[in-house]
């Protein structure tokens, strides 16, 4: 039974950005509309609102830095066969830089630590999948944070497809079947947020040979 961890922001705990930032129902989210699609597999989801691919907000109710945190992910759900990570909107706040080359960046010390954790047993390093967040859009009433959030965004999925070749990983962009709401021009309705997972479930199995 392959065992899949989904690492993610909020775009993986499921922001509802229509119903005061409460949650979308758990059936709704990606993980669990991938768990549907793979029977037999154990589909797993860690997302915190907030979360970046390497930078502190010390401004926080917990620790959002996935160099940190992804090392205790691997460490409470192991033995894993497979990691989907989508993080990087979060880097694209003003307050870390607002760049997706610093998003890039983090995301290759993320597969790093994936390789290079101590697993029990030592052979069991799962396989890596990497997601290109969908893209900013300018949001229907006010601004988007940066004026250079949207079209930063836009470079996620080159710079991610680029990194997935060099590391030798598996890479999905979700811009392509996703799309921000604009109520916020960052999250996602709950139509999106399940298409996200069913255009996963093909990448996986092909990552995983099911």
């Amino acid at each position: 039974m392959a065992r899949i961890l989904c690492y993610g922001d909020s775009l993986t705990w499921g922001h509802d950005q229509d119903n005061g930032a409460l949650r979308h129902a758990i059936p709704d989210l990606w993980p669990s509309v991938l768990a549907g699609a793979l029977p037999g597999a154990t589909v797993l989801a860690d997302g915190v609102g907030g979360r970046t691919t390497s930078f502190d907000d010390h401004t926080a109710p917990c620790d959002r830095n996935a160099v940190r945190t992804l090392p205790v992910a691997l460490s409470a759900h192991m033995p894993l066969d497979a990691v989907v990570i989508m993080l990087g909107t979060n880097d694209l706040k003003p307050k870390f830089g607002g760049v997706a080359l610093s998003a890039q960046q983090g995301m290759r010390r993320l597969i790093q630590l994936v390789r290079g954790f101590p697993y029990n047993p030592a052979s069991a390093v799962p396989k890596v999948l990497i997601v290109a967040p969908p893209l900013c859009i300018a949001p229907a009433q006010g601004a988007l944070d940066s004026p250079i959030r949207a079209e930063q965004s836009a470079l996620f999925a080159p710079l991610y497809a680029a990194l997935a070749e060099e590391m030798g990983v598996a890479f999905f962009d979700a811009g392509t079947v996703a799309q921000a709401s604009p109520v916020d021009g960052i999250h996602l309705d709950a139509a999106h947020t399940r298409a996200i997972g069913a255009a996963l479930a093909g990448p996986v199995r092909a990552l995983l040979g099911l």
